[in-house]
């Protein structure tokens, strides 16, 4: 199970949080081509190592977090606030 320290509760376990997807994709600006979009909501890469990805605190304070996570093994490198920058370790 993976075990993820939320700024504001503590350290909690996984089924209290909700993955929201990758932190490193940007949303396109509102001119950009319709290719952009679409690429934008259906290509995807599939990281191998570390990743920093959006989890939503559900069970708990409901904040939206930044965690960089291993892909492989699971493990929680560091987690941050929604407005803070994640530094992913080198592999």
């Amino acid at each position: 199970m993976i075990r993820i320290a939320c700024p504001f509760c503590g350290l909690r376990d996984e089924t209290e949080f909700a993955y929201r997807g990758d932190a490193t994709v940007s949303r396109p600006p509102a001119d950009a081509p319709i290719e952009d979009f679409h690429d934008y909501v259906y290509r995807r890469a599939n990281p191998r190592g570390w990743h920093v990805e959006w989890w939503q605190h559900a069970g708990g304070c409901r904040q939206f977090l930044k965690v960089v996570r291993h892909t492989m093994t699971h493990a929680v490198h560091s987690v941050g606030l929604a407005s803070s920058t994640q530094v992913v370790p080198p592999e």
